[in-house]
């Protein structure tokens, strides 16, 4: 069919399975913006307030759905403010691909109004940066990136859109979908796991990475729970096993519980299925010391490059979490007591590291998240970007069910109330609740404005400390007593939600917070809930006055 490059790429879209696409307008790329809307009954277009919160919301979309989000950004400004996002997909293994409006083909290398070359800017935050220069190959060059997004690790692509060749009229002939490949163990390799296993008295299995389905997630219970074996999860990936379930040993990453850590000291096999084993999971590479781990280290990943590029493993395979999880679940095996009394114990150590703690100043956040863990449905989805505040919802909050949790590994603050927009785009009918703090919210607050317009009634609790909490903790650390630049000042959150026709609220008492709660939920409206809490308490069991005192 002869249309423009532009309607090639929309078709290429919907065949590929895109519902959302995620977008700052520009001119650079009106021509894919006119074939949206002709393609509005099949693909829903959410324009936001800056290009990084759109860029997070198509990377939370990749994070739930397992298949890549879409976002669209114009040159220059609007690509390089978008690009947090694609770091963050790119450091949390999440299917994305992100369009950029290009300047004509034939200013391109004058350094033409707002040009980059993004193939070279980009290239170390994604897995494949392209250009589309042939308005005849824009759908095979759409498909790629859905393939390269999506298979082995999962991760974003990058492709610009000369402007002059979206509106080319060319000939094209349509593509099935890009195809999905996944790796899959062999069978020796299954063999030695089972040897090794064999002559394991105290192993533990480590789960995470991007690529999981709900089908590994439920082949993963069947087999941890034929061997009896304790599982822990890496650094912000809690939903891929039940928190309840009397086998969770708790998850590894920022301030993890020490007991935890001491079993993986202990541990004698370390099967590390579906992580990179990056620096939070490991703390700093100690917990398992990199390059040669002193436990044996089995290490499954969907990507063949990520094995042995950091730890070197007794045993790689390189497999998909949905194929691993189902060869595993489809053998037979032998639980072992011994095995499953540990995993007892290590979840007993777990619950008892969930327990809320007292706090002398402030909104006591250990009972804010405690009472969410009671009060949310199993279902609900709690999103966080990076911050002290989410080191109180990591410990205090425990997740039920798979794609409950939106977190970004890169530690990119901004992240949760982008991505909380997403979820509710996604799952209208879910409820969805954010975390931030007041510097985390603060850099992406505007998007209250997206919220009202699109009717996305999340709410929000912004945990205000007048700090950049995380940052004042190191400061104080390492600098007691000299504080300089982690001061802020913040506005009224409350009377900012309600300038937007939003729902606000303010709590100063940890008591009133289910009230407050509860009236936000009644509103029907996006709502935000300011939590007036200590600097002093800087983070769980840790406050400046202890900090100071070290030194």
């Amino acid at each position: 069919m002869k249309q423009s490059a532009a309607r090639h790429i929309v078709d290429a879209l919907i065949q590929n399975g895109a519902t959302h696409v995620f977008c700052v307008p520009g001119e650079s790329y009106l021509a894919v913006l006119d074939a949206l809307h002709d393609a509005r009954d099949r693909i829903r277009l959410i324009a936001c307030r800056h290009e990084a919160a759109a860029a997070n919301m198509a990377e939370a979309y990749g994070k739930l759905t397992g298949r890549p989000g879409v976002v669209m950004v114009t040159r220059g400004p609007g690509a390089t403010q978008g690009s947090v996002g694609l770091h963050t997909a790119y450091q949390d293994s999440t299917p994305m691909i992100m369009f950029i409006g290009q300047v004509a083909r034939g200013q391109l290398d004058r350094e033409a109004f707002q040009e980059i070359d993004y193939r070279r800017m980009l290239s170390s935050v994604v897995k494949w940066a392209g250009q589309i220069d042939v308005a005849a190959r824009a759908g095979e060059y759409v498909n790629r990136a859905f393939a390269t997004a999506a298979n082995g690790r999962p991760g974003p692509v990058a492709l610009a859109l000369p402007e002059d060749m979206l509106v080319e009229e060319v000939d094209a002939e349509p593509l099935p979908p890009a195809p999905r490949a996944m790796a899959a163990p062999d069978e020796r390799a299954l063999e030695l796991l089972r040897e090794m296993l064999g002559g394991a008295e105290r192993p533990l299995l480590l789960v995470g990475g991007g690529g999981w389905t709900n089908e590994a997630v439920r082949d993963l219970k069947t087999f941890v729970e034929a061997t009896g074996l304790p599982v822990a999860a890496s650094f912000r990936a809690k939903d891929l096993f039940d928190n309840l379930h009397p086998q969770y040993a708790g998850d590894l990453g920022i301030a993890p519980n020490p007991k935890l850590v001491e079993r993986v000291g202990r541990s004698d096999l370390i099967i590390a299925f579906g992580p990179r084993l990056g620096e939070m999971t490991t703390s700093g590479y100690t917990a398992l010391k990199a390059p040669l781990a002193d436990q044996m280290l089995v290490h499954v990943h969907p990507g063949a490059e990520e094995l042995g590029r950091v730890y070197t493993p007794m045993l790689a395979i390189n497999a998909a979490p949905e194929t691993m999880a189902r060869a595993l679940a489809a053998e037979e095996w032998t639980q072992d007591e011994g095995w499953l009394q540990q995993a007892y114990d290590a979840h007993a150590d777990f619950e008892a590291f969930s327990k809320p703690i007292e706090v002398k100043a402030g909104v006591n956040l250990s009972e804010v998240f405690s009472w969410l863990d009671r009060n949310l449905p199993d279902d609900a989805i709690m999103c966080n970007g990076a911050g002290n505040y989410a080191a109180w919802l990591h410990r205090f909050y425990r997740h039920k069910a798979w794609k409950t949790q939106l977190a970004p590994t890169s530690g990119a603050m901004g992240y949760g109330f982008p991505a909380a927009l997403a979820a509710k785009a996604v799952f209208p009918q879910r409820e969805v609740v954010c975390a931030a703090g007041d510097g985390c919210f603060m850099m992406a607050a505007s998007e209250l404005a997206t919220a009202m317009q699109y009717d996305l009634p999340v709410i929000v609790l912004v945990a205000n400390n007048a700090s950049y909490g995380t940052i004042r903790m190191h400061q104080e650390r390492d600098y007691p007593g000299r504080v300089a630049g982690t001061d802020l000042v913040n506005p009224d959150f409350a009377a900012f939600a309600r300038s937007f026709g939003a729902h606000g609220a303010t709590v100063t008492r940890t008591e009133d917070f289910p009230a407050a709660f509860e009236d936000a939920r009644k509103s029907g409206l996006p709502a935000v809930i300011e939590l007036k809490t200590s600097v002093e308490e800087i983070a769980p069991g840790r406050t400046i006055a202890g900090l100071r005192a070290r030194s």
